[in-house]
């Protein structure tokens, strides 16, 4: 179920746009999953290292592993890469708790961040394919989600989505405020499809 079809694209992402990064080589991925970013940005040649409050989800030789929560990260830990990956992965903790993140990766001194959230604001995805032999189609839209406020249930479920955004009180200004408050520059903005998330690449105002 993990590697459906949306998620491969959406995992794509991450490491093309790495593409318009000059003088990244060395990689800290917060949140690996199961792994398929880590092993797709090692074979491009980048140096990596993953980070996760679960045990190492791929064990490779060439991989180094950090088991620490993000919430207990030290800038000393997460300090000397050129870039911090942080996809899927801040909506999993209370909004107030972003900040605190985010001041952490800042304070690292790494050059550039690349963060992606969950995106519930209006959008319409249409798709369409047919030859001779195959007919398929796509459609989702995404409608009056901010008139809605998130749900969630911290003790039935402590590491889900605590926010998504596009629903009530968490729009997509809202946390690019956060963002520029802490004293990152939005260097790109982009969206994927069909998963629906929109990604950041950050640059440290120092640079």
């Amino acid at each position: 179920r993990y590697y459906s079809e949306k998620r491969i694209s959406h995992q794509w992402l991450q490491v093309h746009l790495l593409k318009s990064l000059d003088n990244v080589n060395s990689i800290l991925e917060v949140g690996p999953g199961l792994g398929l970013v880590s092993s797709m940005l090692h074979n491009a040649g980048y140096q990596v290292t993953t980070v996760d409050h679960l045990s190492n989800q791929y064990p490779h030789p060439d991989i180094k592993f950090i088991k620490r929560e993000i919430m207990d990260l030290k800038e000393n830990e997460i300090s000397g890469y050129d870039c911090i990956i942080c996809c899927e992965t801040l909506e999993h903790l209370l909004w107030q708790d972003v900040d605190i993140v985010l001041n952490k990766f800042f304070a690292s001194g790494c050059e550039w961040l690349l963060v992606s959230v969950p995106y519930q604001g209006f959008q319409l995805d249409f798709r369409l394919f047919f030859n001779l032999y195959k007919f398929k189609k796509n459609f989702s839209l995404k409608i009056l989600k901010f008139l809605r406020k998130f749900r969630f249930d911290i003790n039935s479920d402590p590491y889900g989505h605590k926010w998504e955004i596009g629903y009530k009180e968490y729009s997509l200004s809202k946390l690019e405020k956060k963002i520029k408050r802490v004293g990152y520059h939005i260097h790109i903005r982009d969206f994927s499809s069909p998963c629906r998330s929109v990604f950041y690449i950050l640059r440290n105002k120092k640079y």
